[in-house]
Parts: structure tokens; sequence; C-alpha cells
């Protein structure tokens, strides 16, 4: 059905803009909503802040792109970055409490709170940057992590290969603000949110730990040895010539872990091992069912940096194959080999070709996992990947990777950890969505005041 709005030449805001999706009847009613519940613009309750980086040759920083932000926690990873090597994009100098947006592809809504901790932080050029003033960080975070909000920011969005949205508009863009009681209460949640995201990596980091411990890895480091020599017959052996594969850390490793457990072969345990698939980069969307990368999998469970979609049509096409299920494992072959994830509940998109669905028996899953993404596993998967632009992991390797099987009841102890990491990041991320909707609900179902 063909939808017309015709709007007089008084409202096109400065003739800055003409095409017909700026001007669709959606925004119009979201921004009459907003100005109906006394909403005011960005800037008149949090300031820009252009904090240049300049970067010291010798000295280090910690850089945060765009692609290195969770779309739905905002969490972010960083790269240990010197200065000499500092990229032209590392501009903005960014401290607690800053609230970034991504201005480039803002429909994906990458959204960051800088909390505690990150005193070295240094931010994209791709980053909008906020101080808030007279709204609370949090606040200000999880109305911008909204789906109108979303939407708002996608409206501003440059159309071209690579959208982009200016600060000016993110700065005009109209927000809410509501009772410093109300604020408190949302804020409240938002830093209960932010805690159990940072109590699930310290209950993983407890059960690497406890796993490490029982098998003698306790302060385990690789020796830094320069040269080390290997006989030809060896070499000829394994068809391999390449220095980390016989790098002399993996045989200390498995001697240690010999002494304190049985070593068995991955393929002992796997009953099916499924391939994922590759749809090709013209079938990503903005939208729609999440198409699940290496980039997408980590040791703390699915993560939506950089996330990908597919068409709706396309995943009914698929699913029947490439839809992961309950029980399974997925494991990354390429890219970053070696991340395993246990698929505790029900997932709707499709995994890449990067990535193996793998079912196993006789092993607890959330135990294998740990086993396989701790640097027992690491260390052989160093030794045996091969590729230089783009790391590949061989099936052959997969299976033959070496499992430690300690005793059922210390399995279940160390496993306990890590389900209890998987259900605290659950519980944070549940607590995020449930603000969202509550903000959208505090404005949008509520009579203009």
């Amino acid at each position: 059905m063909c939808v017309m709005n015709i709007v007089r030449l008084c409202e096109l805001e400065g003739v800055r803009r003409f095409d017909a999706d700026y001007y669709q009847l959606e925004y119009f009613s979201l921004i009459d909503k907003l100005k109906s519940v006394g909403a005011v613009p960005v800037k008149e309750v949090a300031v820009p802040v252009k904090r240049r980086f300049m970067p010291k040759e010798d000295e280090y920083f910690d850089y945060i792109e765009i692609s290195d932000v969770d779309l739905v926690t905002g969490e972010f990873s960083t790269s240990r970055v010197v200065g000499v090597e500092a990229p032209n994009r590392a501009q903005w100098i960014v401290k607690e409490g800053d609230v970034l947006i991504s201005t480039v592809n803002p429909i994906r809504n990458a959204v960051v709170l800088v909390r505690k901790g990150f005193d070295n932080l240094v931010a994209s050029s791709g980053f909008c940057v906020l101080r808030p003033q007279r709204v609370s960080s949090e606040y200000l975070f999880i109305y911008f992590k909204t789906e109108f909000m979303r939407r708002l920011l996608n409206r501003y969005a440059i159309t071209s290969e690579y959208p982009t949205i200016v600060w000016k508009d993110i700065l005009n863009i109209p927000v809410y603000v509501p009772s410093e009681s109300v604020q408190e209460v949302i804020s409240t949640k938002v830093r209960r949110a932010v805690e159990l995201l940072e109590q699930s990596k310290r209950f993983y980091f407890q059960a690497e730990s406890f796993l490490l411990s029982e098998l003698g890895l306790e302060g385990f480091e690789l020796s830094e040895e320069h040269f080390y020599s290997v006989d030809l017959s060896r070499m000829s052996a394994c068809c391999r010539m390449d220095v980390e594969f016989f790098d002399p850390g993996f045989d200390k490793m498995i001697e240690r872990i010999s002494k304190k457990a049985e070593l068995v072969p991955l393929k002992n345990f796997i009953i099916s091992v499924k391939r994922g698939v590759e749809v090709g980069s013209e079938n990503y969307r903005d939208d729609g069912v999440p198409f699940i990368r290496v980039s997408n999998l980590s040791v703390n469970g699915l993560v939506s940096k950089d996330q990908k979609f597919i068409s709706q049509e396309l995943y009914e096409v698929l699913k029947d194959k490439f839809n992961p299920t309950e029980g399974e494992i997925l494991l990354t072959k390429d890219a970053i080999p070696g991340i395993a994830y246990f698929v505790q509940e029900r997932i709707q998109g499709i995994v890449s070709g990067g990535i193996l669905r793998v079912n196993v028996v006789g092993i607890d899953p959330w135990y294998l996992c740990l086993c396989v993404n701790s640097v027992i596993g690491r260390l052989q998967i160093k030794k045996s990947v091969r590729g230089s632009v783009i790391p590949h992991l061989g099936l052959w390797y997969i299976r033959n990777l070496m499992v430690p099987v300690l005793p059922k009841e210390v399995q279940w102890e160390i496993a306990e950890f890590v389900r209890k990491s998987y259900d605290l990041r659950k519980e944070g991320i549940w607590l995020l969505k449930v603000l969202k909707r509550e903000v959208e609900r505090f404005i949008f179902e509520t009579d203009s005041r």
C-alpha cells in the first residue's frame, strides 16, 4: 500500500533534506510525542566533548573501535596500542561517565557507557562523545539504547555505502528528562545490570583458575626461548616446519597435565559435527535474523559486536540445516580458531562457515568449553593452526585436541562456576532489555504531561 506524507516547504528544516525517508510519518509521530511530554534537545542535557588525543611514541593506550562494542549490552573490548602505531582514527580521550554514540551506521545502535577502571581510554573518531549534565550517565545511556532512539538516529543518517550521522544532529535529537527520583531508579538498575555483567566475568575467571589449579598449571607461563632444535625426521613425520608447531611450551604443558589427569582426544566425546554456511555479504541487512559469525562468539557467550543480519526469507530457507540447537557446542575454526560456547537455550540465527556445531557425550559440556577456551586449548590451537592472512584450524586437529579428564565431581564443581557466569550474564542482559522497555512505556504509554 502506498503511503503519502505531504510536507510544506516551511517544514523542510532549512531545506537540508529532500529525501522521502527523512519525512516518514513515523518520525513525525515520534517527535510530536516527545515534544508533548516536554523533551528537550540532547545539547540541553549533555555537552559534546572533544578531548583531542595526542599520542606519544613510546606510551601505550587502550583503544576502542565501533566494531568492539556489543550492540546489546554496550560492553566493549579494547586493543592495547603503542603511540607510534596509533591509527589516525584514535582521536578522543574518554573518561568515566562519558556516553559514546556511534556516528557510523547508527541503525546498529553502538552505544557505550564508560565505566570505572578505564583511565587510559581513547575512542575512535567514529564516536560522538557526550558528557551528561542535567541527566545521569546511566539514564542517557539507556535512553539512547531504546528502539525509538535507534530509529531517530537512523533518520538523520546521510545515506551512502557507510551511513553516518553528524554530531550536530545527535545534539538536536529530543530527549525526555524525567524527575530526579525516576532517574535515580533507572540509574540504579543500569548500575545493577552492569555489575551483573562484571560478576559474570569474575565467575568465569574463578572457573578457569580452579581448572588450572587442579591440573597443576596455576602460574604456568611459557618460557621465551629464542631458539630450539627439532630433528628433521620429526619434521618430516609431522609434515610441518613452522616454529609454532614445535614450540617446547606445548610439551611442558602436556607433561604437567599428565601428572594430574588423563588426556583424551576430543573425538572420543564427539557424536556429530556440522558446519555452518556463508550467506555472502550481499545478503547482510541492518535488521532481521542474526547471522552468527566468529566475531559474535566469546568465552563469555554470544556477543553482538559487529553483528550482521539476514532477511527472514533467507533464514526460513537455511534454518533447518544451520540454526544451532540447545545442547550443541559452537566452536570456531577460522579467523579466531578455538572459541567454544555451549548453547544452553534456543537461539534464532544462522551460524557462519567459520563455526562448527558439535554434539558431545561423556563429558560436561560447560567443562569441555572451558578447557578449549583456556590456555590448554589455546596452546594446542596455536600449535596446529594454519594460514597467515586468515588462520584456519582443520577438522582433523579439532578432533584430536587433547582434553584433560578430571573426576566427574571435580568437572561438575568447575562447570558450576561457568554456569553461574552464564546465568549472571543472562540476568544482566534481561535487566537492560526490561529497562529499555520501561523507558519506552514511560514516555509513550502515558498521557501528555
